[in-house]
């Protein structure tokens, strides 16, 4: 469910990194090779990026699929930038539809984006729970809850226990934020969460952990892999979904899942947050593993450490593409 990536280097095309990697964000609209929610990414789109002299970004959002658009070409292959956000998008069931609803968010110089989903939101914003597209049986049980976790943390009881969860989180936020919410959807609610803490001062990647933990504290289940950038810096949780890096001496860029078969590609393991920039990446544990508020007391190791990606045929894919374990 959605793909992202933040890139900061070099001035680059933003064609150079979105379009023409072989299995780049554009190819995974529609062939994923790590997502293991969902078979594609067709519920809208969304490129932010920086112009040099210009600290707060320009985006270009539409709804539908990113291959589908005839404009985002030409303009990706005559914008140039030194740091990007692009994300594209398959809606969790009962949320908006409309480009209002596509990451990457924005707010004075950051831009902001989910990967995942926050159980229970549709029933708490009393929105449709009725699956947009036919699913297998799997998918179906799945997508009841909206979504779930891999591996699976303390699920709800019940629908009315994940919604009340959500509206937990909603309720610390006053009245006048959540009219201000920049979508109807769960991702606008953890931008929401998120931008107050950034105003606050607080370090980009202390605000995404901070979040997480809050929703987790407030008995919240789903994926929460958060992606934020203000053009200098990228930090991103692995919360429940793939997430990578690849460092190199003219660029860093953080992704979903490697947009080809470089060895360079180093992935994250899950519960854990990355704060990246040209100068170098971290990768930190959000929470000890069994800690409280981590659901089900989870460990911090992955079924695949992080190290080199290394490519893998074709398996256990929808698409008939490799996932990442």
């Amino acid at each position: 469910m959605c793909r992202h990536f933040a890139y900061v280097g070099e001035e680059v095309s933003i064609k150079s990194v979105l379009f023409d990697p072989q299995y780049g964000l554009v190819q995974q609209a529609w062939a994923p090779r790590w997502q293991r929610h969902g078979t594609m990414n067709v519920d809208g789109f969304g490129v932010g990026w920086y112009s040099s002299g210009d600290p707060v970004p320009a985006r270009y959002r539409r709804t539908g699929p990113i291959w589908a658009d005839d404009c985002l070409a030409d303009l990706a292959r005559v914008t140039r930038t030194a740091a990007m956000l692009c994300a594209i998008r398959s809606a969790s069931v009962g949320t908006d539809m409309g480009a209002s609803a596509a990451a990457p968010y924005a707010d004075g110089t950051w831009l902001f984006s989910l990967n995942g989903a926050l159980v229970g939101w549709s029933a708490a914003a009393a929105g449709s729970t009725t699956p947009r597209r036919r699913m297998s049986a799997a998918v179906r049980a799945e997508s009841a809850g909206e979504s779930i976790t891999e591996p699976a943390p303390a699920v709800p009881a019940s629908t009315a226990d994940a919604a009340a969860a959500v509206l937990r989180l909603a309720e610390r936020l006053p009245a006048a934020e959540l009219l201000q919410l920049q979508a109807r959807c769960d991702t606008a609610l953890l931008w929401g969460m998120v931008l107050p803490r950034l105003r606050a001062g607080q370090q980009p990647a202390n605000a995404l952990i901070g979040t997480v933990t809050d929703i987790w504290a407030a008995g919240g289940t789903g994926r929460f892999n958060l992606l934020l950038t203000d053009g200098k810096t990228i930090a991103a949780t692995a919360a429940g979904d793939s997430l990578c890096y690849r460092h190199r001496q003219d660029g860093v860029i953080v992704a979903s899942e490697p947009s080809d078969d470089d060895p360079d590609w180093q992935k994250v393991p899950d519960n854990s947050v990355v704060e990246a920039s040209r100068a170098g990446v971290t990768v930190r544990p959000i929470e000890p593993a069994g800690a409280p508020g981590v659901p089900g007391g989870r460990s911090h190791r992955s079924a695949e450490p992080s190290g080199q990606f290394q490519p893998g045929g074709p398996a256990g894919h929808p698409n008939g593409k490799a996932t990442a374990s």
